[in-house]
């Protein structure tokens, strides 16, 4: 399966999913709790990381797996290994600032490729090109 650009994902980039979403999770929320004066650190949530492995989920059918192996058995190990990690360090605290300074530049790099991508798909369809497939 490919994402509405064509291309299919990287392996390297889908491990990365889970990552960049819950550092851009947290780092949104981190902002939050600057700009309402909330205290100095932030519970690090169980369920956050199970949004993160129900994203990589979501994405490993865009993934092009080099072998057979790795979608059977790495795309299922990684993304539980997600699920154990998160109920391993359910409320772990965390400096909000710290999470800030790793969260938001996390958003504005996701920010950033999805303009670039819709730019590539909107320059596609107006030559035509345009592939119709939906992620």
């Amino acid at each position: 399966m490919l994402c509405a650009s064509g291309r299919p994902l990287r392996l390297t980039t889908w491990l990365a999913v889970p990552f960049l979403f819950g550092s851009a999770v947290l780092g949104l929320t981190g902002l939050a709790g600057l700009l309402v004066g909330a205290p100095h650190d932030i519970a690090l949530p169980s369920p956050l990381f199970g949004a993160a492995a129900a994203v990589g989920f979501a994405a490993s059918g865009m993934v092009q797996w080099r072998h057979e192996w790795q979608r059977a058995w790495l795309r299922w190990v990684y993304l539980a290994a997600w699920l154990v990690t998160g109920i391993a360090i359910d409320g772990l605290r965390l400096p909000v600032v710290g999470v800030v300074l790793v969260g938001m530049p996390v958003v504005v790099l996701l920010l950033t490729q999805y303009v670039v991508e819709r730019r590539r798909t909107a320059a596609l369809a107006k030559q035509g090109a345009a592939p119709t497939s939906n992620c």
